[in-house]
């Protein structure tokens, strides 16, 4: 059978940890915005797919940073 492992609370995590896990989270967060906005602003015409696609997937997928990052470099034209 499988083994039980206690789960971390974030107050038992090392400072550096923390820290390390905030920024991460900012820069997801940073990513992703920019990624719908410019998603908003942007003519249909100049993105690769359907924005509403886009939009779902950027709002509901967690995907650590990559779907922005996909988004941001090859979802758009020019």
């Amino acid at each position: 059978m499988g083994t039980m492992r206690a789960r971390t609370r974030w107050a038992d995590l090392p400072r550096a940890a923390q820290i390390g896990l905030a920024a991460a989270g900012s820069v997801e967060a940073l990513l992703r915005i920019w990624s719908l906005v410019d998603l908003a602003r942007r003519p249909a015409a100049q993105i690769r797919g359907s924005k509403a696609a886009w939009a779902l997937s950027l709002t509901t997928v967690n995907s650590v940073g990559l779907l922005p990052l996909i988004y941001l470099t090859r979802g758009r034209r020019g």
